[in-house]
């Protein structure tokens, strides 16, 4: 429901092409790139991309050592029954004194260098010990048990390549050899705008609960979604279905030099729809007005000068959608990665679907193991853009193309798993 304070344009202005969905995504991250790169400590690094190729100056591990505790020697001495002299003990963190010469041993630890002359440590259980002396019972391990200069990375090296997210293993690397602070791409800042004259915040618990107010579902959802993608979410309010509301919330946005600033309502073609009249007047360039899809069809693209806008429709599911289909891989963008789309995987349907227009679908649908090992999608109900439980209750968005009236029992078909790892460098949905 709208203001009637600001009048409405005197006609409603042409849209602007109306793209396919891989092309709208296409499209959108064309205009972001990757954020300027900032130096983090190790410890403050973690799920963010690293924006350089990090080269090792030294070989891992830095010298022969053992792999256990136990006696380095020489494999031509390891056979069962020989007695070697023990003439050096190496702790892990000491260095040997003198090379091992024939007949001879060292009492090695797991970690310790392993002394000139060996090429293997016997494991101590395979020893009886004497008096400055081992025996051997059993040589399973001659030549064994040694890790080798240079086995896990040599010095030269690429220890982790450019644009790659830094999990634990790859901070671990790093750490090993001595490369911190390290340069990533910071997190971008996702501002976001609610608008509309009926919602509220939950501060007003109270006209909400007597149905006199529609709760701002969308600002929670939004704030969520940014964060899980990797952005840093920044709530610049509602807004009332007013242009200078509008307009003093964007130049808010530009004002705190945020990354990528998100709007919601406001972009179909009724009256009091002037999200696109406001970015027009503040002098934004437009690049896409409406996707052809299902929810989402409602959609606004532009640049305002610098700052990339996504106007997203205002109904929850349509916005957590076309957030998951449009806004995320901008923020992985932005954020440094190289694969910035989830990539579809197969599933099995499991009962009929009969579908409307002749748009891409993107169906909300929790997925199983079948008995037979391959996945089955079921959806989660009543599919309109308003019930948000259906999201709720979805493992992943079922793709149906355009041109399917409808989809059968046993078809298969894409589906975007919301909390799948795996991405791709082209929208494949």
């Amino acid at each position: 429901m709208g203001s009637r304070s600001d009048p409405a344009p005197l006609s409603p202005p042409l849209p602007l092409t109306s793209l396919e969905a891989g092309a709208a995504a296409r499209l959108i991250v064309s205009h972001v790139e990757p954020l300027p790169a900032v130096p983090r400590p190790l410890r403050d690094a973690l799920d963010l991309v690293c924006a350089e190729a990090v080269i090792s100056p030294i070989d891992l591990p830095p010298w022969d050592n053992s792999a256990m505790d136990g006696y380095a020697c020489r494999s031509a001495d390891a056979r069962p029954g020989a007695r070697l002299r023990v003439v050096a003990t190496v702790a892990a963190g000491e260095r040997p004194a003198r090379a091992l010469q024939a007949g001879e041993a060292a009492r090695v630890f797991t970690g310790a260098p392993i002394p000139a002359g060996a090429d293997g440590v016997i494991r101590q259980e395979d020893t009886e010990a004497g008096a400055g002396s081992i025996t051997i019972r059993d040589a399973r391990d001659a030549g064994k048990n040694v890790r080798q200069r240079g086995e896990d990375i040599t010095a030269g090296q690429t220890v982790v390549p450019a644009g790659t997210e830094l999990g634990p293993a790859q901070l671990g690397v790093l750490a090993s050899i001595a490369h911190e602070p390290v340069r990533v791409h910071r997190r971008p800042v996702v501002a976001f705008v609610a608008s509309g004259d009926e919602i509220v915040d939950l501060d007003r618990r109270e006209d909400i609960l007597a149905g006199r107010r529609i709760a701002t579902s969308n600002s929670y959802t939004l704030h969520a979604m940014i964060a899980r993608a990797g952005g840093v979410p920044r709530d610049l309010g509602l807004v009332p279905d007013r242009r200078a509301e509008l307009r003093a919330a964007l130049t808010r946005a530009h004002r705190e030099g945020v990354d990528l600033v998100l709007t919601t309502a406001g972009v179909s073609v009724g009256e009091h729809d002037l999200v696109r009249a406001v970015v027009e007047e503040m002098g934004g360039e437009l690049k896409l007005w409406r996707v052809r899809i299902r929810p989402g069809g409602p959609l606004g693209f532009g640049m305002l000068g610098a700052l990339p806008w996504i106007g997203l429709p205002g109904n929850p599911v349509s916005t957590m959608v076309t957030f998951e289909l449009f806004v995320r891989p901008a923020i992985r963008r932005l954020s440094g990665h190289a694969l910035p789309y989830r990539k579809p995987i197969p599933v099995t349907v499991e009962e009929r679907i009969a579908l409307g227009p002749r748009l891409r679908h993107y169906l909300r649908a929790a997925v199983r193991r079948r008995p037979g090992g391959e996945l089955g999608a079921w959806l989660t109900g009543p599919q309109g853009s308003g019930i948000l439980t259906s999201m709720a209750r979805a493992d992943a968005l079922l793709i149906v193309p355009e041109d399917r009236p409808e989809v059968s029992a046993g078809d298969v078909l894409p589906a975007l798993f919301l909390d799948f790892p795996r991405h791709t460098d082209e929208p494949e949905y």
